[in-house]
């Protein structure tokens, strides 16, 4: 079967692989369509991807077709399409038991602690799988996406008309903006790229649109008239920035660390203690947010149609995601059609 495997750094191969011996248990075997392309996986291409070994099957954004539902008992059957949940946890650590799969103490993500999606088929545990009997394999495959904001914005505990400044618009970005809006906060967005904030502003009807820049700090206060936000999300993943997410926040406030970065961050604690922040960080989704967003998909309350601006089939794969991660490119969201 057709498989894409990240060898090294800067380097992709297209190859062919076995299929699946058989399944077992409540294995289920699934039929890869869709995979959405991540920050993860760009930051793996780049060699910027912590807890990452080399080689490694990429694809941790599915939506698949059910081929075998072998023993399952969740009543899945052969042609059902699902979301998969990528997060493989123990169930017994002290953060599976407090309700927190998200962060498992030998938590095992697809296609980064372990071989991915980015191959025709795979077997998945049935647990994992998040059926839709209205959603397209492209809408499933974002259902993970929006689970990171979606988790985020749980974290953060927005209050409706509260002010909140999202820095950085990519896909993560707007999983997050979408789920603040829901929340009924009065959002602002700032990024470097100017395309990024029409983009935001045209199809998410983003109040504040904010270019980043050395003068961040007085564009945001002139923007908000003086009124910091009381909620900060830093979804970029760039040091400089989260740090940077500090000078924009009011007091009381809270920041939410949603992108991760190889590299320390500091802060200066007098001031952190002066303004009695509250510093969050936010990894990945838990199963709730599977099943929320797919209802909220289903029901039209989020529309992903702008969303997927860029997509190459498996054998023009390479040379496509190697345009995509140059600076420029206009991607908001790419697709590989497997």
């Amino acid at each position: 079967m057709k498989t894409i495997v990240l060898e090294e750094p800067g380097r992709l191969l297209v190859t062919e692989t076995d299929p699946p011996d058989g399944i077992s248990g409540e294995d289920v075997l699934v039929r890869v369509r869709s995979v959405g392309i991540c920050g993860t996986d760009l930051h793996a291409y780049r060699g910027r991807q912590p807890f990452f070994e080399y080689p490694r099957i990429l694809g941790h954004e599915l939506g698949v077709e059910v081929i075998d539902p072998g023993e399952s008992s969740t009543g899945l059957q052969a042609g059902d399409l699902c979301s998969v949940e990528p997060y493989l946890n123990c169930g017994n650590c002290i953060a599976c038991r407090a309700g927190r799969p998200n962060c498992c103490t030998s938590l095992q993500v697809l296609g980064v602690h372990i071989d991915g999606g980015m191959r025709e088929i795979i077997s998945v545990p049935a647990g994992k799988l998040h059926r839709s009997e209205l959603l397209s394999t492209d809408q499933l495959a974002l259902v993970e996406t929006l689970g990171i904001g979606s988790h985020a914005v749980e974290r953060a505990g927005i209050a409706p008309g509260e002010s909140v400044l999202v820095v950085g618009c990519g896909p993560i970005g707007l999983s997050v903006i979408q789920f603040a809006q829901l929340a009924g906060a009065r959002l602002s967005v700032l990024d470097l790229d100017t395309e990024r904030l029409r983009f935001c502003g045209e199809h998410f009807n983003v109040e504040n649109t904010i270019l980043a820049g050395e003068d961040a700090a007085a564009r945001v206060a002139e923007t908000l008239d003086g009124r910091p936000p009381t909620v900060v999300f830093d979804v970029t993943g760039n040091a400089s920035s989260m740090m940077g997410s500090f000078q924009f926040v009011a007091q009381g406030g809270r920041i939410v660390f949603v992108g991760i970065v190889m590299d320390d961050i500091t802060f200066h604690d007098p001031d952190f203690h002066r303004m009695e922040l509250t510093l969050l960080a936010s990894r990945n989704s838990r199963p709730r947010d599977f099943k929320k967003i797919i209802e909220a998909m289903e029901s039209g309350a989020i529309d992903t149609g702008p969303w997927i601006t860029h997509r190459s089939g498996c054998d023009a794969f390479v040379e496509s995601f190697s345009r995509w991660v140059e600076p420029g490119s206009g991607v908001v969201k790419a697709v590989l059609d497997m």
